[in-house]
């Protein structure tokens, strides 16, 4: 069953209702479709265009090369994958990272969601890529996919994973890595060094009904469920950016101002951490 909770139907009801443009417009630049942040230095010339449309055009072009780096920054983190290996995307959303995966790899790549409208749009994707023989989304549960143990050479979750209890996904995650697979996250935490989550971390939580974990927590999860982290990255500062060119665009959401202050103020990080399982 995937949806295994009143809370997990509320995420997949609001997931199922989402035709947000800063996801759509940002995939129809390139036919890749998301749903995460972007990172890297801005191109600032973008607001220099002759007239108002063409501004937000490159504006959105900028931000969608900026959500590319990102995806391409965590596959990069994934080990020496083949293309008889096979990948799981936790929360994969409308399938813009299976579908780099694959073309990065040429591996098999299977994505899980618990929203029927990203699965079937995922699907569609894959078909108009022509990878659908590779590239495969399905209604499930990242915490019980049902698929074998040790099944896959890597997982990642992209933004994912405030929405589950940690040590149930890792646990899940565990089970499906083979011995010595990688698993990489990226994904925003907050800073406990300041104690409790801060009222801009609260508004990002209320704003996408969600439950954003502190960092600790990730690696208290790993290392009890067999997951050694290799590589932690500090992503805050390049970020940032992309933050501050998605507020002067025309897909603004309202939470761009809480972002920048939650990072800014320290009480917020945005990491990637690649751990392998032993």
């Amino acid at each position: 069953m995937a949806i295994a909770s009143v809370y997990q139907n509320d995420v997949a009801n609001y997931w199922n209702a989402e035709r947000n443009p800063v996801n759509l417009r940002l995939g129809d630049v390139s036919g890749i479709y998301h749903h995460h942040y972007g990172i890297g230095a801005v191109d600032w010339s973008v607001l220099d265009a002759a007239d108002d449309a063409a501004r937000d055009e490159a504006i959105i072009t900028e931000l969608h090369r900026l959500e590319n780096a990102q995806a391409r920054l965590l596959l990069s983190h994934l080990g020496d994958i083949r293309p008889e290996h096979r990948l799981l995307d936790a929360g994969s959303g409308r399938g813009g990272s299976s579908i780099m995966a694959n073309s990065a790899f040429g591996c098999r790549v299977e994505g899980v969601s618990i929203s029927q409208t990203q699965v079937d749009f995922a699907n569609d994707q894959a078909a108009r890529h022509n990878v659908a023989d590779r590239v495969r989304f399905h209604l499930k549960n990242m915490l019980d996919t049902g698929f074998e143990a040790g099944g896959f050479q890597a997982i990642w979750n992209n933004e994912s994973t405030m929405y589950v209890v940690l040590d149930d996904l890792f646990a899940a995650h565990s089970r499906l890595l083979a011995r010595g697979g990688r698993y990489v996250t990226i994904t925003g935490c907050y800073n406990d060094v300041y104690g409790l989550p801060s009222r801009a971390v609260s508004t990002i939580n209320a704003h996408y009904v969600c439950d954003i974990h502190s960092r600790s927590a990730y690696f208290r999860a790993m290392a009890a469920n067999r997951l050694v982290p290799v590589n932690v990255i500090d992503l805050t500062a390049d970020t940032i950016p992309y933050w501050e060119l998605r507020q002067k665009s025309s897909v603004t959401t309202g939470i761009e101002s809480t972002f920048l202050e939650a990072y800014r103020t320290g009480g917020f990080q945005y990491l990637l951490i690649a751990a392998d399982r032993i």
